[in-house]
């Protein structure tokens, strides 16, 4: 809407917060900031093409069963990626139908290893840099962590204003008056 900074609809008479109802329009402007950064966070959705090569490269380094290889993944993006199962295990039984892995039980779970035929594939895909190491992804992950210290606060903020005394929430304002001050100054700097 016009005059909203932050997108959506609100109360106010020039369709931005209700800045007449002071805890009112800070839970707004802050719900509707969390709202924003939460839209930016979360695991990125990659390409099937990607959680193959995934897959194989962490198979060459050893036998792992689905799971490790989901954890793997995000362990290794910084959290950036997370595939879901709907997308690793549809691939792993691909990769089975091809001959490039096998899958053997272990401790009641599959364990799956490369093939001649995978590791072959998987030493040629190694001369790319894999899927997480994509690049852009370390600096996806320096967003993200910065979109998610503003959602946090963002969720603290609100939580001040729906529930703090006035007193609490005009400490909570001069905070956040003190944070986007410094945060100013740290492009300053740059």
């Amino acid at each position: 809407m016009p005059g909203n900074p932050f997108g959506g609809s609100s109360g106010g008479p020039t369709g931005g917060p209700d800045f007449r109802r002071p805890a009112a329009a800070i839970f707004e402007v802050m719900d509707q900031l969390r709202s924003a950064f939460e839209q930016r966070t979360g695991p990125t959705r990659m390409a099937r093409g990607d959680v193959r090569t995934a897959v194989l490269s962490l198979l060459a380094e050893g036998p792992m069963h689905g799971y490790q290889i989901i954890h793997e993944i995000e362990e290794r993006s910084g959290g950036t990626w997370k595939p879901s199962a709907g997308s690793v295990y549809p691939t792993l039984q691909l990769l089975a139908d091809e001959g490039l892995i096998t899958a053997e039980e272990r401790g009641g779970r599959k364990t799956y290893s490369l093939t001649e035929a995978g590791q072959e594939t998987a030493d040629a895909a190694a001369e790319e840099p894999a899927p997480w190491e994509a690049s852009g992804s370390r600096t996806a992950f320096k967003h993200t962590a910065l979109a998610k210290s503003g959602a946090d606060l963002a969720g603290a903020a609100a939580q001040v204003a729906r529930t703090g005394t006035p007193e609490q929430i005009e400490k909570a304002a001069a905070v956040l008056d003190d944070a986007r001050r410094k945060l100013y100054a740290i492009l300053a700097d740059a």
